[in-house]
This record gives C-alpha cells, sequence and structure tokens, in this order.
C-alpha cells in the first residue's frame, strides 16, 4: 500500500470518526426531556418570538432543559426565523426537532387535553381554563344551561343546575379544535360519553331496572372508592347488596362530594361531617345519592353494570395502606378491619411529622 493510499484512509477514518462525534453529540443534545411522559401541554407562542423567547418558553414549561441547546440546535437546522406564532400542544416525550418542526409547520389545529378518572364538572372547568382552553364561569353556565337535548341521558328537568352534566363530561385524553368555544368542548365530552354508553351498555342496563343517571351514579361512587381495578366490582356488589337490604350506604365519598363543592377537602370526615343535611349523605339518607359524584371511567361503568356476585356488606380501606380495600360481611371483622386501618394511618402521619 503506497503512502498516498495511506495517508487517504487514514483522512476517510478521521472524518467519519469526526462525523460519528457530531452525530453522537447532536443525538444527545436532540433527546428530550422525559421519553415515558406522555402528557400534553399547550403552549402559546407569541407573534415575534425570537428563537430565544421560544426556548425560554419551552423551559419554563419543562418540555426542554436547556435554552442555548435548542439555540445551538435551531441555528444548526436554520430554523431561526422560520416559527410560527400560535397555541401548541407538546409533550415531554417529544424531541426538541420535533418540538421544533410542529412550531415550523405551524400545527397549531388541535390542543391536547387530558380529563382525569373521577374529575368533578368543577375540576373539569378548572382543568380546561388552567390550559387555556376555557373560560371557567362561561364553561359552568354552559354546562347548567346549554342545549344539549339531543343527548337522551342529560337530565331534561334539571336546566340551570350548574351539575346537570356531572358524571357525563367523559375522562379521556381529547384533540381540541383550535378556537372551540365552551360549549363546542361539552359536546365534544358528551359525544364522547355516548360512544363508551353503546347499545349493549344500555340493555344491559334496562335489564336491571335502571337509568342511564342511576348506572352512571353508582360507577362514579366506585370510582371514588375504589383505587385499583380488582376492587371495582366488588365494591359494586356492596353497594348492591346494601341497597337490596335498604341500608344506608354510608359511603365517605358522597359527603365528601358535599363538602368539596364548599370548597372543603378531607379525606377522612368527622362525626360532624357524616350528619351534614344534603342528600347526597349517604350516612344519613338510603339509595343511591340523587346524582353521580364524579365522572367515572370505563371500568367503574362495567363494574356498575357487571358487579361481582359476593355477600359482602363492608368494606374498608386496607390497613396496608396500597390502595385496595379490605371486604367482608361481618360487621365485627369490619370493625377489627377499621381500627386496623385507623392505627396504620396513626402510624404512618407520626413518621411524617
Amino acid at each position: 500500500m503506497n503512502k498516498t493510499v495511506k495517508k487517504t484512509i487514514i483522512v476517510l477514518v478521521v472524518l467519519l470518526a469526526i462525523v460519528v462525534a457530531i452525530s453522537l453529540v447532536l443525538y444527545g443534545l436532540n433527546r428530550p426531556v422525559d421519553r415515558s411522559d406522555q402528557t400534553y401541554k399547550n403552549v402559546t407562542i407569541q407573534q415575534g418570538s425570537s428563537t430565544e423567547d421560544i426556548a425560554k418558553t419551552l423551559k419554563k414549561e419543562k418540555l426542554i432543559n436547556s435554552v442555548s441547546q435548542y439555540k445551538f440546535l435551531s441555528r444548526i437546522w436554520r430554523y431561526d426565523g422560520q416559527y410560527k406564532a400560535g397555541i401548541y400542544s407538546l409533550s415531554p416525550s417529544m424531541t426538541k426537532s420535533e418540538i421544533a418542526d410542529v412550531i415550523k409547520a405551524g400545527q397549531s389545529q388541535a390542543l391536547t387535553v387530558t380529563i382525569p378518572e373521577g374529575y368533578t364538572v368543577e375540576q373539569t372547568a378548572q382543568l380546561l381554563a388552567d390550559q387555556g382552553l376555557v373560560d371557567k364561569d362561561k364553561f359552568l353556565d354552559v354546562c347548567a344551561n346549554g342545549d344539549f337535548s339531543k343527548f337522551s341521558f342529560v337530565p331534561a328537568d334539571k336546566s340551570g343546575d350548574a351539575h346537570r352534566l356531572e358524571g357525563f363530561l367523559y375522562p379521556e385524553t381529547y384533540q381540541v379544535p383550535v378556537g372551540a368555544d365552551e360549549e363546542q368542548i361539552v359536546t365534544i365530552m358528551l359525544n364522547q360519553f355516548q360512544t363508551v354508553y353503546n347499545t349493549r351498555y344500555q340493555k344491559k342496563a334496562e335489564s336491571m331496572g335502571l337509568t342511564t343517571e342511576q348506572v352512571i351514579t353508582i360507577a362514579s361512587l366506585i370510582e371514588k372508592e375504589a383505587a385499583v381495578d380488582e376492587d371495582r366490582g366488588k365494591v359494586a356488589s356492596v353497594i348492591y347488596n346494601r341497597l337490596k337490604a335498604d341500608m344506608p350506604l354510608q359511603f365517605c365519598s358522597s359527603v365528601q362530594y358535599v363538602l368539596g363543592l364548599q370548597g372543603i377537602h378531607r379525606e377522612i370526615l368527622t362525626n360532624a361531617d357524616t350528619q351534614i343535611d344534603s342528600p347526597y349523605n349517604t350516612y344519613t339518607h338510603t339509595g343511591l345519592p340523587p346524582a353521580p359524584i364524579c365522572s367515572p371511567g370505563k371500568a367503574s361503568i362495567r363494574a356498575a353494570l357487571w358487579p361481582d356476585d359476593t355477600d359482602y356488606m363492608y368494606f374498608v380501606v386496607s390497613y396496608k395502606l396500597d390502595g385496595t380495600n379490605e371486604f367482608t360481611s361481618d360487621y365485627d371483622e369490619f370493625q377489627k378491619l377499621t381500627e386496623k386501618y385507623a392505627k396504620a394511618i396513626e402510624k404512618r402521619d407520626s413518621k411524617n411529622n
């Protein structure tokens, strides 16, 4: 091998090494903040924003981890001056190049928002307002007074009630069109409920002698009382067993709903709380609450329609404090389980203090 060929090979190897090194550096700079975080945030890019302005906004929203890195990459991609103003749905799982491509293309046709299972109308309104999608007061007014007569499940006799749609604003991840008003957003959510609560569910409810609102009321109690899926059918069985025996449900969640409407949030109820004057108080009233207490997810709706077959009459949060419940048909055993739970809470709180 002559010296010229040898030098050429060495130069090529060095150049290849440089290219690989640069590629690795760029790959490292372009990595997402958290690939596993699939949540989306609605980010506003103002008219006339510079690359640095955009980078600072993205950093503030925790969508990138470095302003200088984003500016450097933007310069390499020759994106400076090409970004468009708008509202963009962006995620920490996106790379800097993916984020930059969305803003450069002006892809702001839809905004992503996730309504968690178990949210109330009030919480949903607040979340949407925080995302800049609605005016909270207008949203609640639409829920109370909007014309949703095309949806047969919306109570026709509750016009003017801010909680008329409680239970029916289906918890889901939505792509909301930019510029959608409060009524359009509510309609999108009601349409999704109608899709989930299909004909099969309706026929099952009818066979049980239940209205849609009663099913969703039961499902909302299940949603609040069962933190894990394996407990949902059991909680449902307790509800039906107690209703059949004409026993008060005595669910903390229904009282906590009433307190929540008053701006009071309490993990453990006091004796005075259980005597509060409200039709939602399942300690002092037999039967179901008059309406749902939150928007349940599909698992809780299914549990309400297909409960487990048990003789359970009682349940209490497990003393293991792992999110599960302990179930029993024996009152004395229930008392013992309640005491174990209280001691576990006391022990946990003493460690935290």
